[in-house]
C-alpha cells in the first residue's frame, strides 16, 4: 500500500510536492534530513487513529478533513483502507462522507474497493436515498470487468426505485457501464427505454444523456415520450435542459419537414412576377402543396421559447441553435436579444456566444443590426473578445451603417493592443472591398496610417492596401510611390515583402522608382528575411524582362547572391528564374513565355470571414468553436423530403383510464357483496350510494394516475395522504349537508354537522365515513318517502340510526377491501400513517379516510390581493375586454381546481352575443372547467363569471380560445405559483414534526438582506401573505415567522418559515415535496421580502 502512495505522489507532479514542502517547512526543523515526508506520515497517522476511533465525532471531524483535503487537490488516497471500514458505519452524516471519498478513489483502488462490495450491495437496499444513490455511484466507479453483471443487476433495481435522485444515478451509471463493457448495450437500452417513461423532472435529463450515450441512433424510444420532454422541459434542471433541446433539436431534423420551404416559396413568387399567365399557371401546377407545421415541431419551438430568460447561459445558447436549425426564419429574430444579454456575462461566455453570433451573422444580418452598439469595443476586453466583436461589426457593415462604423473603427487603431489595431486594419480593408461606395475612402485612411508612428500598424496597412490595390484596376501610382518611400523605414518581413511584391506587379507604371527599389534591394539582399528575399528576386525577373537596359547587372547580381544562399528554397528560386528569363542553349520552351508568366494576370484575394466555413457544424457544440469535428460530435440531418409519420407519437391515455375505471369498480364491489348481510346489499344498491361510490374511485383514479409520477420517499408521501384525506374529508361533508337539505329528515342533518364538527376536534377517524353511510341513506329515504306512508317513514330513520352506529366500526375496513396488500382487521383501530408502504399510500390517497391529524385543516384566506390580469385587451378582441384574477376560494367545481373569476366588458356601442369558451390547448394532465355561454353582453355592460383550472401543481399555461358569435380570440392564464396553494391551519408542533420529515432534497433556503425595518412581524406577513395564498402558524418565538399551505392538486403541504438572524438578515426556509414549486415560490418571495 504504501509502495503505491509513494508512486502516486511521484506521479501527481511537481506542484503538490511544492504545496507540501511549503507545509513541512513552517512545521519542522530544517536538521531532518527526511522531515518532509516523517511529517505528511504523521499527520495521515493521525487520521487514521481518529477513523478507528469508537467515537462518531472523531470519525465524523477525520472524514471532513479527509473531504477538505481531496478538495484542495491534495492526495488522500493512502487513507482508502481506513475510510473504507467506516462504509458500514450506523451514522447517516459519516456514511454520506465515506461515500464522497470512494466515489472519488474507487477507480485508483480498485482491488482495496472489491473487498467492500458486498457492503455497497447492502447499501442499495438502505432506507435513506442519499445512501441508495451513493452506493450506486461507488459500484459504478469501480472500473472493473469482472463486477459488470453485479453493476448491471444494481442499475436495474435502481432504476425502479421509489426516489427520483436513485433513478438519476441509475442513469448516470449506465454511461459509466456501457464505457466499460460495450457488449451490455441492449440490456442498457432496455433500462433506458423504461427510464424514458419516467414523468420525474429528476430523471429526464440524465436519461437523456445516457441516450446520447448510449444510443443516439435509436430515434424510436423517443417518439412515445417526445410530447413529455417537451412538456417537463421548464421543470428540469438547467444542466438537463441543455443535453434535452440537443438532443430534441437532432429528432426535430429527422420527423418534420423543412420550415424554410414556405420562405423559398415567397422568392419564386417574386421570380414569376414577369412570366405570362400561362407559363405561371404550368409552374402552380407543379407546385407542392403549401408548408403547414407539425403541431409537434410546433410543441417544441413553443415550449422552449420561455427558457430565452433562463439565468443560465448554456440553456439560452442551446434554446438559440434549436430556433436557428429548426424554426421558421421568420421566428428566429427572438434569439437575437437573448444572445445579446448574455454578453453581459464573463468573458469565457462572451467568446462562445460572440462566435455563434459571428456564424449567424454572415447569413442573417437583420437579426443582430438593432443591436449594433452592443458589439461596439470596450477597453477592458480581452483581445479574443475583440477580435470577434470586430468580426461581427463587418459582417454587419451595409451601406447605412458604414460611416459610424469607420469612425469607430478610426479609434481602435489608436488602441496600445497592438494585435488588435492590426486586426482592426484588416476589417476596414474587408469593409472597402465588400461596399464599394467606401472603398476609395478606406484607401485614402489607411495611406494616412502608413504615416504612423507605430511600425505594426503601418505593416498592416500596407498588407491591406496591396490587396485593396490588387482588387482596383485602377490606375494608383501615387500610393505606390508613397509606399516605395516607405522600404527605407519599415522592417516588417511581410510588409517589405508586400511593397516589393506591388512595385514588381506595378513595374510598367512607375518606371523609374522600380530599378531604383531594386538597387537599394540588392545592397541589403543578404541581411534581408528569406520572405523579401524571394520577393527581390522575383522583382529583379520582372524588371529583366521589362527593363532589361537598367536592371540586367543588377539582377545577375542578385540571382549569384541568391545561388549560395543558406535556405534551400531561395536557391532553388534562383536557379529556376535563371533558366527560365536569362536565354542559353540549355534554356528549354518555356523561356518564350518568360513574360507571359511573371506578369501574367494575378486574380484578387478573397477576403472572406473565417466564420464562413462554420455553419456546417451544430451552433453552441464544441466542433463549432474549434472549426473541425470533435469526438463524439453527432451531425445534424438533412431535412426530410417527406414527414414520417406522426402518430408514432401518439400516447393512448384517456382511452386506457376509461376502460380502467369500471374494472376496478367491479372489483370493489364483489367483495363488498360478499361482506355485508343481504338487508344491508339491498340499501347499499341505492343510486345515490352508487353515486358516492363512483365519484371516490374517480378521485383514488386520479391519485394513482398522478402517484406515478410523485417523487417523494413513503414518509414524505404520508404527508400528503393525510392533507389530501382531509380535503376529502371537507368535500364529503360539503356533499351531505346539500343533500340533506333536499331531503325531508333536516333533524338528522342537522345530527350529522354536530357529528362532523365533534369529529374535527376528537381523534376519532371513523366519523367522515359514517356521514358518507348517512348521506347515503338519507337519499334513499327521500326516494322511499314518495310512496311510504309518514309512520313508517319515522320508524325506518330510527332503525337506519340504529343499524348505522353498529355499522359504524366495519365501513372503514369495507372502503379498503380492494387492495391486495392490505389484510382487513376486525377491531376499529386508527391505523398510523407511517406504518403504510407508499404503494398502499397512493391507492388510499382518493379514499375518503382520515387518517390523518385534525389539528391540520385547510382554512380561509389572510389576504386577497386586488391585482388583476389582462386576458383579452379591447384593441386585440375588438371591443371585448376580458381581465382574471385568483379569489382565493375553494373551487366549486373541483377540489383539484385553482377558482379563477373572470370580468369581462364591452366597450363597443353594439351588442356581443354568445360569449363562450372555444378550443382548449391544455398541456396533459390540465384540466378546465368552463363557464356557460353568455348569450348577450350589452353597450358598456360587463359581467363577472367563475371557472376551474386544475393546473396539475404548476406554473404552466392554461391556453383557450374566448369566443364570441363572429370572432375566436387565443388567451392564456398563466397562474403565479402562489396562486396554486391552499391555507392550511396547524400548530407550531405539528408545522416543526412536518417540517422534520421534509428536510434533504426537500428543503430549499436563501438567505435575505433588508433594514431592519423591513423585518417586522406586520411587514413580513403582509409580504408573505401577498405573493401566496398561506396560511399563519402561530409561533412561541419572535424572530421566527411560519407559515403553512397545501398545494391544491395534490395537497402536498409547503412550510415557510422565515427566521430573523442578527443585523439587517434573515434565512428564508421552504419544505415540500414538490420541490420545483418550492424553488419557484423561494426565487418569488426573495426580492419581495429584501425591498424597502
Amino acid at each position: 500500500m504504501s509502495s503505491n502512495s509513494f508512486a502516486y505522489n511521484e506521479q501527481s507532479g511537481g506542484g503538490e510536492a511544492t504545496e507540501l514542502g511549503q507545509e513541512a517547512t513552517s512545521t519542522i526543523s530544517p536538521s531532518g534530513a527526511f522531515g518532509l515526508f516523517s511529517s505528511d506520515l504523521k499527520k495521515n497517522e493521525d487520521l487514521k487513529q481518529m477513523l478507528e476511533s469508537n467515537k462518531d465525532s472523531a470519525k465524523l471531524d477525520a472524514m471532513k478533513r479527509i473531504v477538505g483535503m481531496i478538495a484542495k487537490g491534495k492526495n488522500a488516497s493512502e487513507l482508502f483502507p481506513a475510510v473504507v471500514k467506516n462504509v458500514a458505519s450506523k451514522n447517516i452524516e459519516i456514511k454520506k462522507l465515506v461515500y464522497v471519498y470512494l466515489v472519488r478513489y474507487a477507480e485508483e483502488q480498485q482491488d482495496l474497493a472489491l473487498l467492500s462490495i458486498s457492503t455497497f450491495q447492502r447499501a442499495l437496499k438502505d432506507p435513506n436515498q442519499l445512501i441508495r444513490a451513493s452506493a450506486l455511484r461507488v459500484l459504478s466507479s469501480i472500473r472493473v470487468p469482472i463486477i459488470v453483471p453485479i453493476m448491471m443487476l444494481a442499475i436495474k433495481e435502481a432504476s425502479a426505485d421509489l426516489s427520483p435522485y436513485v433513478r438519476k444515478n441509475a442513469a448516470h451509471a449506465i454511461q459509466k457501464l456501457y464505457s466499460l463493457d460495450p457488449e451490455q448495450k441492449e440490456m442498457l437500452i432496455e433500462v433506458i427505454e423504461k427510464l424514458l417513461k419516467d414523468k420525474s423532472t429528476l430523471v429526464a435529463g440524465s436519461v437523456v444523456m445516457a441516450f446520447e450515450e448510449v444510443c443516439p441512433d435509436r430515434i424510436d424510444l423517443i417518439h412515445k415520450n417526445y410530447r413529455k420532454l417537451c412538456n417537463l422541459l421548464v421543470d428540469v434542471e438547467e444542466w438537463g435542459q441543455v443535453v434535452i433541446i440537443h438532443m430534441l433539436t437532432r429528432y426535430a431534423r429527422t420527423q418534420f419537414v423543412s420550415p424554410w420551404k414556405e420562405d423559398d416559396g415567397l422568392e419564386d413568387n417574386e421570380k414569376n412576377f414577369y412570366e405570362s399567365d400561362d407559363e405561371q399557371k404550368e409552374k402552380t401546377d407543379h407546385r407542392k402543396k403549401p408548408y403547414t407545421m407539425d403541431p409537434d415541431h410546433r410543441l417544441l419551438i413553443r415550449n422552449t421559447k420561455p427558457l430565452l430568460q433562463s439565468r443560465n447561459a448554456a440553456v439560452v445558447m442551446a434554446v438559440a441553435q434549436l430556433y436557428w436549425h429548426i424554426s421558421p426564419k421568420s421566428e428566429v429574430g427572438i434569439i437575437s436579444k437573448s444572445l445579446v444579454r448574455l454578453l453581459r456575462s464573463n468573458r469565457e461566455v462572451q467568446y462562445i456566444v460572440l462566435q455563434n453570433i459571428a456564424t449567424m451573422s454572415i447569413q442573417r444580418k437583420g437579426m443582430f443590426e438593432p443591436y449594433l452598439k452592443s458589439f461596439y469595443v470596450r477597453s477592458t476586453d480581452p483581445t479574443m473578445i475583440k477580435t470577434l466583436k470586430l468580426e461581427i461589426l463587418t459582417n454587419l457593415a451595409n451601406e447605412a451603417n458604414i460611416s459610424t462604423l469607420l469612425r469607430e473603427f478610426q479609434t481602435y487603431v489608436k488602441s496600445q493592443d497592438k494585435q488588435f489595431a492590426a486586426a482592426t486594419i484588416q476589417t476596414i480593408g474587408r469593409c472597402a472591398t465588400n461596399i464599394s461606395e467606401v472603398t476609395d475612402t478606406c484607401l485614402n485612411g489607411l495611406v494616412c496610417l502608413l504615416s504612423n508612428r507605430d511600425e505594426i500598424v503601418v505593416a498592416e496597412s500596407v498588407v491591406v492596401i496591396k490587396k485593396l490595390l490588387q482588387m482596383q484596376p485602377v490606375q494608383h501610382g501615387e500610393i505606390i510611390k508613397h509606399m516605395a518611400k516607405l522600404l527605407d523605414s519599415i522592417t516588417v518581413p511581410v510588409a517589405r515583402a508586400s511593397i516589393l511584391w506591388l512595385i514588381g506587379e506595378n513595374c510598367e507604371r512607375v518606371p523609374k522608382i522600380a530599378p531604383d527599389v531594386l538597387r537599394k534591394m540588392a545592397k541589403s539582399f543578404t541581411s534581408e528575411d528569406d520572405l523579401v528575399k524571394l520577393q527581390i528576386l522575383n522583382l529583379g525577373a520582372k524588371l529583366y524582362l521589362t527593363n532589361s537596359k537598367q536592371t540586367k547587372l543588377l539582377t545577375q547580381y542578385i540571382l549569384n547572391l541568391g545561388k549560395y544562399d543558406q535556405n534551400y528554397d531561395i536557391r532553388d528560386r534562383t536557379r529556376f528564374i535563371r533558366q527560365l528569363i536569362v536565354p542559353n542553349e540549355k534554356s528549354g520552351a518555356l523561356s518564350k513565355y518568360a513574360k507571359k508568366i511573371f506578369l501574367a494576370q494575378k486574380p484578387a484575394p478573397l477576403l472572406e470571414s473565417p466564420f464562413k466555413d462554420r455553419d456546417h457544424f451544430q451552433l453552441g457544440t464544441l466542433s463549432h468553436t474549434l472549426n473541425t469535428k470533435a469526438t463524439g460530435y453527432l451531425e445534424l440531418s438533412n431535412w426530410p423530403e417527406v414527414a414520417p409519420d406522426p402518430s408514432v407519437r401518439n400516447v393512448e391515455v384517456i382511452e386506457l383510464a376509461k376502460e380502467w375505471t369500471p374494472a376496478r369498480k367491479a372489483k370493489k364491489e364483489n367483495p363488498a357483496k360478499k361482506f355485508y348481510s343481504e338487508s344491508e346489499e339491498e340499501e347499499d344498491s341505492s343510486d345515490s350510494s352508487s353515486d358516492s361510490e363512483s365519484e371516490s374511485e374517480s378521485a383514488s383514479g386520479e391519485q394513482e394516475e398522478e402517484g406515478d409520477s410523485r417523487e417523494d420517499s413513503s414518509e414524505d408521501t404520508s404527508s400528503e395522504h393525510r392533507s389530501d384525506s382531509e380535503s376529502a374529508s371537507e368535500v364529503g361533508d360539503k356533499r351531505t349537508a346539500k343533500r340533506n337539505s333536499k331531503s325531508k329528515g333536516k333533524s338528522d342533518s342537522e345530527d350529522g354537522e354536530k357529528e362532523n364538527e365533534k369529529s374535527k376536534t376528537s381523534d376519532s377517524s371513523s366519523t367522515d365515513s359514517s356521514s358518507e353511510e348517512e348521506s347515503s341513506s338519507d337519499s334513499e329515504s327521500v326516494s322511499e318517502s314518495e310512496s311510504e306512508p309518514e309512520s313508517r317513514k319515522v320508524a325506518k330513520e330510527k332503525e337506519k340510526k340504529k343499524t348505522k352506529q353498529d355499522r359504524n366500526p366495519l365501513t372503514k375496513d369495507v372502503s379498503l377491501l380492494d387492495l391486495d396488500d392490505f389484510n382487513p382487521v376486525s377491531t376499529p383501530v386508527a391505523l398510523p400513517t407511517p406504518a403504510l408502504s407508499p404503494s398502499l399510500i397512493a391507492d388510499l390517497e382518493g379514499l375518503n379516510l382520515s387518517t390523518c391529524s385534525s389539528v391540520i385543516s385547510v382554512n380561509t384566506p389572510v389576504f386577497v390581493p386586488v391585482k388583476t390580469h389582462v386576458l383579452l385587451h379591447r384593441m386585440s378582441g375588438r371591443g371585448l375586454a376580458a381581465h382574471y384574477f385568483f379569489p382565493r376560494q375553494p373551487c366549486i367545481f373541483g377540489d383539484k381546481m385553482v377558482s379563477v373569476q373572470i370580468t369581462l366588458n364591452n366597450t363597443t356601442d353594439h351588442k356581443i352575443e354568445n360569449i363562450h369558451i372555444g378550443e382548449k390547448k391544455l398541456p396533459m394532465g390540465m384540466q378546465m372547467h368552463v363557464f356557460n355561454p353568455i348569450e348577450s353582453l350589452e353597450p358598456e355592460g360587463s359581467i363577472t363569471v367563475s371557472m376551474g383550472i386544475d393546473f396539475c401543481d404548476s406554473t404552466q399555461t392554461a391556453s383557450f380560445q374566448l369566443c364570441t358569435k363572429d370572432d375566436c380570440f387565443s388567451v392564456n392564464i398563466q397562474p403565479p405559483v402562489g396562486e396554486l396553494l391552499l391555507p392550511v391551519a396547524m400548530s407550531e408542533k405539528d408545522f416543526k414534526k412536518e417540517q422534520g420529515m421534509l428536510t434533504g432534497m426537500n428543503e430549499t433556503s436563501t438567505v435575505i438582506i433588508a433594514a431592519p425595518q423591513n423585518f417586522t412581524p406586520s411587514v413580513i406577513l403582509q409580504k408573505v401573505v401577498n405573493v401566496a395564498n398561506v396560511g399563519v402558524v402561530p409561533s412561541g418565538q419572535d424572530n421566527i415567522h411560519r407559515f403553512a399551505a397545501k398545494t391544491v392538486h395534490s395537497g402536498s403541504l409547503m412550510l415557510v418559515t422565515v427566521e430573523l438572524k442578527e443585523g439587517s438578515t434573515a434565512q428564508l426556509i421552504i419544505n415540500t415535496e414538490r420541490t420545483v414549486i418550492g424553488s419557484v415560490l423561494l426565487r418569488e418571495l426573495k426580492p419581495v421580502l429584501s425591498q424597502g
